[in-house]
Parts: C-alpha cells; structure tokens; sequence
C-alpha cells in the first residue's frame, strides 16, 4: 500500500479479484505478453515497481507460515565464474549483507501486501469496486478487456458518516484516490502504443529501438497546459491498429528489467 502514492503518479492502478479478496496491480499494456513500459530491456517508468527492484530475489510463505528467500537461477544475474564475484555467504557461513539487505527489502513487502489486503477488504466491505471494462479503440474496431475493478467513485461521495469513517479508520481513503489519480494513465498506454505502431509501419527495423520516453516528453510539450478536469471517458483507450488479442498485463517478466 506504501507504494501506491509514487505508482499512481505515472502508472494506471486497477484491482484484481483474487478468490474472494481484491488486489491492486499496474496496468503496464494493452495486449497479451508486451509490456509498453520496458524498451530494450529497460523499464522507462518514473517509477519502478518494488517487486522488480528486489528481482532476482522473491520471498514465498511454506506450509510452517515462515518466510523462504527464492532466487531466479535463470535470470542471467546468478552464476559462478567471471563477473560473479559477490557471494551469497560470507567466511562465518552467514548471510552475506546484500542477501540479508534483500530478505529485509522483500520482508517489508510482504508486510505491506498483508496491509493491502485488510484495507482492500474494507473497501469491498463497503461495496466499493466496480468494475473497470475499457475499450480499446482501433482502425478494425472495438474490443472490450473485462476482469480489472476500481472504485466507485459515486458510492464513496455518497457514503454516509459511519460508512465513512469505517472506511477512513481502515486507511481506505489514500487507496481509493490513488487509483482514482491514476485512471487517466491508461490513455498514455493508448498514446505509446499508438506511437510504436506509426513507427513500427515507417521503420519496422526499429521498431525495438524506439525512445518511449522521448516519445512521451515530445507529445507533452506539444499539447495544450491541462487541466485536473475529468476527461470526457476514462474507459476508452484511444490506439493504433495492431494485430493480435488484447490483454493487459499486470506483470511482465522481470527478466526484461535490469
């Protein structure tokens, strides 16, 4: 939950009904296996998500309820030989300080993803989410993506003083309009994806090499001051023709993040 406030700042949050629980998660593309904000390998985000900046190292609970450090031994960032020269153990068969920097990094984010959840369980209790069915709009016509949730907005301003004190108590309220902030992220998926697509068409051979992030500067320098106004539909995305199903991915392979 911590990280909601930086997140909300530059990507889309949605929620994402797990069983019977609501999760928060990145809306990081538009269409199945792409995510629009890694280019070569890199994440070109003002913010990079914590799950990828303690990668190759996650932590998982065991049947004891303890919590297991695990290493992605195929991520290219673990090995023996040239260029491996920091241990995972030090002379006294302790946990060397960078493992020990990493368990305490991925402790402290499965602390927060248990907060996440009491608070995302008020917010449900309230009857608060709503789903989030965007339309992406191209040249072969409309196509729906279904299964991401966010708050009702309407309900929430409607609450009555109980209600939202409740809310409030639990820290329900920084969640809500965290996700709310972020909505209009999703039209800059729709912008990069629209970019990619005219510049993959001019110069298929570069269509890897493209400057997202110059991308995004250029277009913002180009467009008229904005204003906090609510745009006229968060629920469409606005892109290029592509090929291809879309999907969005709350996750990518963090193999693609150095």
């Amino acid at each position: 939950m911590t990280e909601l406030a930086k997140a909300c700042m530059c990507l889309p949050i949605a929620f994402i009904q797990q069983k019977d629980a609501f999760v928060p998660h990145a809306v990081q593309g538009l269409e199945q296996g792409r995510n629009l904000f890694v280019v070569n390998g890199k994440w070109v985000a003002p913010y990079t998500p914590a799950v990828y900046r303690g990668y190759p190292f996650a932590v998982t609970e065991g049947e004891d309820d303890q919590l297991h450090l695990c290493i992605d031994m195929d991520s290219g960032l673990v090995g023996a030989g040239e260029g491996f020269d920091q241990p995972f153990f030090d002379d006294a068969g302790e946990a060397a300080q960078p493992v020990k920097d990493a368990l305490n990094f991925l402790q402290q984010i499965h602390r927060n993803r248990a907060v996440t959840k009491r608070v995302c369980a008020a917010l449900a209790a309230e009857d608060l989410f709503q789903p989030w069915p965007l339309k992406v709009q191209t040249a072969d016509g409309e196509r729906n993506i279904e299964g991401l949730f966010r708050i009702d907005e309407a309900r929430l301003n409607s609450l009555d003083p109980d209600a939202l004190h409740r809310v409030h108590a639990a820290g329900g309220l920084p969640v809500a309009y965290c996700q709310l902030l972020s909505m209009s992220h999703v039209q800059t998926l729709g912008l990069i994806q629209r970019k990619l697509a005219e510049v993959k068409n001019r110069m298929p051979e570069m269509s890897d090499q493209i400057d997202v992030d110059g991308i995004l500067q250029r277009h913002k320098s180009s467009e008229p001051e904005q204003t906090l106004e609510p745009i006229e539909n968060d629920n469409v995305v606005n892109i290029a023709a592509d090929e291809g199903d879309f999907d969005l991915s709350a996750f990518v392979n963090p193999k693609q993040n150095d």
